[in-house]
């Protein structure tokens, strides 16, 4: 299993001079982390602008520094390259891009100013949009892998359907982080243990990317609930999963205050398409 990725991922020398921030190399160096922890490998794109304009170039848009024939040019022989190694390799499971690059830029990209319209722009840059047929993810997207999975786990039928929910995101190259596989599985615990589990659990909901909510039930658990808000008042994303279909009002699923703070999902297919998960079926995201 391979993806393609922008070089600068893995080397931020190749980009253009000053755009690096200390919460990029957070990003990439998360991206990198989660390959290696679900043996992924790598493979670099190569650097249009690089080969066009060379190292320790200033930050420019397309139309601005890039909108030539020559350039053109050599748009067309990288894609002979990445075809290739398309063609030996296999499909990769995805290109991941960093935005705002003229090049690289997967959601929006930097093309340059026509008329009234700004220099920024939604869609893919010129060189990803000659692949337009493999699903592609903004670094930053790819980069929140942790997930903090809040549910009811007090029956074997409750615990089961927890661990099928986290095989399935990991087999999607999540991290998941289970309040059942971690101790709270009993209710003969102390004190001590009691603090200790909450201290554990509240540090697993900081250091998660997203909170996955199961909030099946005539009403939800209590301790989920809990979790989501604590977690929505973090500024993290919340997505719930609820398959029972029974709702508590026309506009209710069931909690007017958990809804409007999560992503409401109705299946699992559903789910991994609002966690942008990379190993699901279906188009480009």
């Amino acid at each position: 299993m391979y993806v393609l990725c922008s070089p600068c991922i893995l080397n931020p020398r190749l980009r253009a001079d000053g755009i690096t921030k200390p919460s990029d190399i957070v990003l990439f160096n998360r991206v990198q982390e989660r390959c290696r922890k679900f043996s992924v490998e790598m493979v670099p794109l190569p650097c249009p602008e690089t080969l066009y304009l060379g190292s320790g170039r200033k930050p420019g848009t397309f139309l601005e520094r890039l909108n030539s024939p020559a350039f053109e040019t050599v748009l067309d022989d990288l894609e002979g390259e990445v075809r290739t190694i398309i063609d030996d390799r296999g499909a990769p499971l995805c290109i991941i891009g960093v935005n705002s690059s003229p090049t690289c830029g997967v959601t929006s990209t930097y093309y340059g100013s026509k008329r009234d319209e700004p220099p920024k722009r939604a869609g893919r840059g010129v060189f990803l949009s000659r692949f337009a047929g493999i699903r592609a993810f903004d670094v930053a997207a790819f980069a929140r892998f942790r997930i903090y999975l809040a549910a009811p786990l007090f029956s074997e039928a409750e615990r089961t359907y927890n661990a099928t929910i986290a095989a399935l995101l990991k087999k999607n190259l999540f991290e998941v982080y289970l309040p059942q596989e971690a101790g709270d599985d009993s209710d003969t615990r102390g004190d001590v243990e009691q603090h200790r589990l909450f201290e554990k659990n509240l540090q697993a909901i900081e250091e998660s990317d997203v909170i996955v909510a199961v909030i099946d039930g005539a009403d939800a658990d209590s301790g989920t609930a809990w979790e989501m808000g604590c977690a929505f008042a973090k500024g993290k994303p919340v997505i719930a999963l609820r398959t029972d279909f029974r709702r508590v009002g026309h506009h209710e699923h069931v909690n007017l205050m958990l809804e409007q703070s999560a992503t409401i999902t109705q299946s699992t297919d559903d789910l991994l398409a609002a966690l942008r998960a990379p190993c699901r079926p279906g188009p480009d995201s």
